[in-house]
């Protein structure tokens, strides 16, 4: 996991602003390029995004794109397992991700405005508290360090939870037999900003604790520290209506994919 974050770390470090440009000036072609950035397990896309919609320059189909694709640790959790299968949850997501945005963006209408760069900038923190935009080279190292420390602790912890809970029949039984709101309960849960909610989420489904529509509602509803920024400077309203959207189209999408996969 190490080695995944350092890389993400550097690619982060050297690119983010190319990405940001490019979301700014592709026009609809935003929510293609939200989506595939939102994708790499980085905690600090989610935020840029949000920032960018709150000045109103990026759209709020974009916006949801980016949330419904962003992976959080989803991704290195699913490279440290024996079996690459459950990847398909990437592309699950960014299908998902870029077919609503546009068709978000359709229904609602792309309203964004042209704004000088000077007038964007900021400074955003993402997790382990480090700088997102402006971030040093010494933080190459450090917060891949750091990171890993964390992601390797909630990961003991949430394994130690898990197996407790699957060694008892009792819930087990209550875990196995609520698969049909299964996807609605972790959609809700997946709306919680941490990084711990995407690991959890994946483990359980590895662990076959819970569905596989259950975990693609859930990590189609995290989207990382985002929506902290939202709740922030955003209008009240309008941030409840695009928490709405993000619910309505992780718990459907969840759903569906039990049904037409038989978990029902």
């Amino acid at each position: 996991m190490f080695f995944v974050f350092l890389l993400i770390e550097i690619l982060e470090f050297y690119y983010a602003d190319k990405i940001n440009s490019a979301l700014k000036k592709t026009g609809r072609g935003a929510v293609l390029v939200g989506a595939l950035a939102a994708i790499f397990p980085q905690c600090g896309f989610s935020v840029i995004a949000s920032s960018l919609y709150v000045k109103r320059i990026i759209s709020i189909g974009t916006l949801i794109a980016v949330y419904l694709s962003t992976s959080d640790e989803t991704i290195p959790i699913l490279l440290a397992t024996p079996s690459k299968a459950y990847m398909i949850i990437v592309w699950i997501k960014l299908f998902i991700a870029v077919l609503m945005g546009y068709f978000i963006d359709f229904v609602l209408g792309n309203r964004i405005q042209t704004v000088a760069d000077s007038a964007v900038n900021q400074t955003e923190v993402g997790c382990c508290h480090h700088d997102i935009e402006h971030g040093s080279k010494r933080e190459l190292i450090i917060h891949p360090i750091l990171h890993t420390i964390n992601i390797w602790g909630v990961i003991l912890v949430i394994t130690l939870i898990l197996n407790y809970c699957l060694s008892n029949v009792e819930i087990t039984r209550l875990i196995n037999g609520g698969k049909f709101i299964q996807p609605a309960a972790a959609a809700l849960v997946g709306l919680i900003p941490n990084c711990a909610i995407s690991i959890g989420l994946t483990m359980m489904l590895i662990k076959g604790t819970i569905s596989f529509g259950a975990v693609i509602s859930g990590l189609l509803a995290n989207s990382g520290l985002g929506l902290l920024v939202l709740l922030k400077n955003n209008d009240f309203k309008d941030t409840l209506r695009i928490i709405f959207i993000l619910l309505l189209i992780s718990i459907v999408s969840g759903m569906a994919i039990n049904f037409f996969t038989g978990f029902y």
